[in-house]
């Protein structure tokens, strides 16, 4: 069955299923007609840069078209078969090299326009390289669609942040990975700016000695809708996987954050764990999060998961207020703390200096805690 046959074929989803439970399908369809896959979808531009502005080095390039528009099969058949459809005309695949390595980030730069888009990028990273990949995502579309699909080479080291920085809108991502024998992912989000996200993001580590970190910094404000779903998918011996999530929510925003690991059996040695964590900046912000667990093997190393909200420490914000700083200045210095906890597990020291500077460029800019 083809993707456009598959998607028609089905019915809305159940909200007793956490992962439309806060974030109604209809809500992220790009017309809110769930019976419809519309036409007129445009694709982004695409630009493959090095962090300084110049060319990519070589090892590493954008080719037009999918080989395979396969997702991982624990991924959910209504986005996928979705955005498979909706993206028919506008597909590409990023190509890492085996044994590639690049001394410094590569920046995937993505812009949505001012229009409805969509993009399926399938991941095809070879064997033994290592980078830092940055994918950048912007622009004033009222909905993007992004699908991501792909492989992580065996041996790979690959640091993958994606950054959602849309001046409004509505983000509908998908991401269906699989992670390779002795790979070692680290996998960030960071994300400010749509009204509305919905994310479902799904790893499989299908080789032994695999090692994955799924990291989230997110800020709110006013009264956008933030929803991510995260599950990693414990499938070979020796695996290692840590999720790790913050939300700073201000304004009459609402951040979700559900996080599902799935160990199977004969997944001996496996070692995985989740935490969400969920700063409060005003009294109409609200932040929910969900950790489950499933655990199908006896011979685990551990498995655990927590989550935490508060608002800001008012010991904290005394403290630098002693110390000069102005209430807002103050605030806004414990905000960057809590958020740049996660920023820096995303990479390099010069990666996470650029991240840091993005994130006081949006602190600038939002005013997240009235």
């Amino acid at each position: 069955m083809d993707s456009v046959a598959e998607y028609l074929s089905l019915d809305e989803p159940d909200r007793s299923n956490h992962l439309w439970k806060y974030t109604p399908w209809r809500w992220v369809h790009p017309t809110g007609d769930i019976t419809s896959i519309p036409n007129d979808i445009e694709s982004p531009r695409l630009r493959l840069i090095d962090l300084d502005g110049g060319e990519a080095s070589e090892g590493i390039r954008l080719e037009e078209g999918v080989t395979s528009a396969s997702v991982l099969p624990e991924s959910d058949v209504v986005t996928s078969s979705f955005l498979r459809a909706a993206s028919a005309s506008s597909q590409w695949t990023l190509h890492v090299e085996p044994n590639f390595s690049s001394q410094h980030p590569v920046v995937l730069d993505i812009d949505v326009g001012d229009s409805t888009s969509v993009l399926h990028l399938a991941l095809d990273v070879g064997h033994l390289s290592e980078l830092e990949l940055i994918t950048r995502v912007s622009g004033s579309g009222q909905w993007f669609g992004f699908l991501r699909t792909g492989e992580i080479g065996e041996g790979s080291i690959l640091n993958d942040v994606v950054v959602c920085l849309q001046d409004g809108g509505t983000l509908l991502r998908v991401d269906s990975i699989a992670v390779g024998k002795d790979a070692q992912v680290r996998a960030g989000t960071v994300s400010s700016g749509s009204e509305r996200t919905k994310a479902d993001l799904r790893y499989r580590m299908g080789g032994s000695g695999s090692t994955l970190r799924v990291i989230g910094s997110v800020l709110s404000s006013d009264s956008m809708h933030l929803d991510h779903h995260v599950e990693i998918h414990h499938d070979a011996p020796e695996t290692f996987s840590r999720l790790t999530w913050h939300s700073a929510c201000g304004g009459r925003s609402r951040t979700v954050g559900t996080g599902m690991l799935r160990i199977a059996d004969g997944s001996r040695g496996a070692d995985a764990s989740q935490l969400f964590h969920n700063l409060l900046l005003s009294k109409d912000a609200e932040a929910d999060s969900i950790p489950e667990l499933e655990v199908l093997e006896n011979e685990v190393v551990g498995c655990g998961h927590g989550t935490a909200n508060g608002p800001i420490d008012k010991d904290q914000l005394f403290y630098l207020e002693t110390k000069g700083f102005d209430r807002s200045d103050a605030r806004g210095s414990l905000i960057a703390a809590f958020l740049n906890s996660t920023l820096s597990e995303m990479g390099s020291e010069t990666l996470h200096r650029w991240l840091v500077e993005l994130l006081e460029a949006e602190l600038e800019s939002l005013d997240p805690w009235q």
